[in-house]
């Protein structure tokens, strides 16, 4: 079924026109800045409980099923389909022609059609706006979405109220009772994720920056672990701060735009950011002050705070919105335990071993369920829910990229050290880890002495500018070096249980943490 004549579209609206239709109907308030702010309701976060794929003849033996990529019926994706169109039908609702994908080679069309108009704002803003190039209808996926409307968990086969469903056969995303827009994101990104490898592309959950001599670098993590902060360089040029694509050629952005979070927010730590949450940008959750400022260091209503905006609000950024294959690439990873250095060199085993292990912590809640706070976790290839083939696959074309490219690989910690978290350990500041990432990409870590670190077997640096130097072995900032080592010893073998899931080279799996 489709949307009848009855349903009030409007089509490609300017940026402008979303603006006035979302203050007109309500939807959401214009702040000081100018920026829009929306509440998202009871969700403000991405509900995976509420994600499904159809399983189907294409996707019954490609896709990882399980927790994550939970299976549903294509006669209830139908049913729930043609229930969605039915209820869009005598009202208003908007439509974009965008696409995913800033490599033509690879770009994927897609149709917004959204019952929000700041739903259409922010899909203007994360996805690309074609230029002067006809729309492929016939190629296109369409997403629906329709927050206003809700399930019946009983009547639909769902979980709860709210539904997320990906049909790759029909290339059709169906998004139900879902207010928060990071959704619709995300739910390109598991497309372009399940596409890409069959094209021999390295879809990436990671952030990327070009150097003034054209070096890219590529910077992996989860929310909340640097990854949009540290490659938000005022001295570099941004290409994007989410999600990549690495072909032989070199690396893309899927995205047009950025979606920051914006907890404890400053000017003097992200000055990037802070500029681009101007006119146009839209707020999730973040809260007005009396005066219409907001308010970034209230969390009310979630720690999961976030602005998105385009491109265009970063002045220093890659026009091309793509970039040459990357010269580094950086594993962000918050260790709880403070027993992770501050840096360390991969070989392309333990880059393959440290990506699908995705080490680091959930910092605030970005899921709905997630407690407040902090907490450890392995995120497969640093971003678990967004990834619908077999790990091993993701886990193999990096190899094939690094090998091809000659780029290096490197662990960052942007968590504790001195202790683990709670227990007298400290969170490495932020000027140290980027001194880190400064001697990364001024590749003075190329020429710099290197240490093997007993029991994880990958090399740290002796001494590094910037960066103190007891800091770089951690076992050095420890009180008790024998504490170190039972809380080194207890983390491998996190690693070891975690890893015990994989089917890869054995290469791959001894490149992991060894304790005797």
């Amino acid at each position: 079924m489709h949307l009848s004549s009855s349903a009030h579209l409007h089509i490609d609206l300017t940026e402008q026109q979303l603006i006035d239709a979302a203050l007109k109907s309500g939807e959401a308030l214009l702040s000081a800045t100018g920026a829009l702010t929306a509440k998202t309701g009871k969700r403000t976060g991405r509900s995976p409980n509420d994600r499904f794929i159809v399983e189907d003849e294409l996707t019954r033996k490609t896709v990882d099923w399980g927790k994550v990529n939970q299976p549903i019926s294509s006669i209830i994706f139908a049913t729930l389909w043609e229930t969605a169109c039915r209820y869009l039908n005598g009202r208003t609702a908007y439509v974009a022609h965008l696409q995913v994908g800033a490599d033509e080679k690879y770009a994927v069309p897609v149709k917004v059609i959204t019952e929000l108009a700041w739903h259409n704002l922010f899909v203007r803003h994360l996805f690309i706006r074609p230029e002067k190039k006809a729309f492929k209808e016939e190629i296109a996926w369409t997403i629906l979405s329709v927050p206003g409307l809700k399930t019946n968990p009983t009547r639909d086969h769902v979980n709860s109220d709210a539904v997320l469903i990906l049909n790759f056969s029909e290339r059709k995303i169906l998004a139900i009772g879902l207010k928060y827009a990071g959704e619709m994101k995300k739910a390109m990104f598991t497309v372009l994720n399940f596409l890409l490898p069959a094209q021999e592309v390295l879809p990436m959950h990671c952030s990327a920056n070009m150097g003034k001599t054209g070096d890219v670098a590529l910077f992996f993590g989860l929310s909340g672990t640097g990854k949009t902060t540290l490659s938000a360089d005022p001295d570099r040029f941004l290409i994007g701060d989410d999600e990549h694509g690495w072909s032989k050629q070199g690396v893309f952005n899927f995205e047009g735009g950025c979606y920051a979070k914006c907890i404890d927010l400053s000017k003097e730590r992200e000055p990037v950011i802070w500029d681009a949450i101007t006119h146009g940008a839209i707020m999730e959750n973040v809260v007005l002050k009396a005066n219409g400022d907001p308010d970034f260091t209230d969390s009310s209503l979630t720690e999961n705070t976030r602005a998105a905006y385009p491109r265009e609000h970063i002045a220093s950024r890659v026009m091309e919105n793509k970039g040459p294959v990357p010269r580094a690439v950086i594993f962000l990873t918050c260790d709880l335990f403070g027993v992770l250095p501050p840096v360390a060199l991969l070989s392309k085993e333990q880059a393959a071993y440290y990506f699908l292990s995705g080490y680091t912590a959930l910092v605030g809640s970005t899921e709905v369920g997630s407690q407040a706070g902090i907490s450890s976790t392995f995120s497969t290839c640093f971003g678990a829910p967004f990834f619908p083939r077999p790990a091993a696959e993701y886990a193999a074309l990096l190899i094939r990229r690094i090998e091809e490219s000659g780029a290096r690989v490197y662990l960052v910690n942007t968590g504790w050290t001195g202790g683990a978290y709670g227990k007298g350990g400290e969170r490495f500041s932020i000027p140290t880890t980027r001194a880190v990432v400064a001697a990364i990409l001024s590749e003075k870590m190329r020429d710099t002495e290197m240490d093997v670190m007993p029991g994880f077997g990958f090399s740290i640096p002796k001494s590094l500018a910037g960066v103190e130097t007891r800091l770089l072995n951690p076992r050095n900032t420890w009180a008790d070096p024998q504490d170190f080592d039972a809380h080194a010893k207890k983390l491998a073998l996190k690693f070891t249980q975690n890893f015990a899931r994989f089917s890869v080279a054995k290469e791959i799996v001894e490149a992991g943490p060894h304790f005797k």
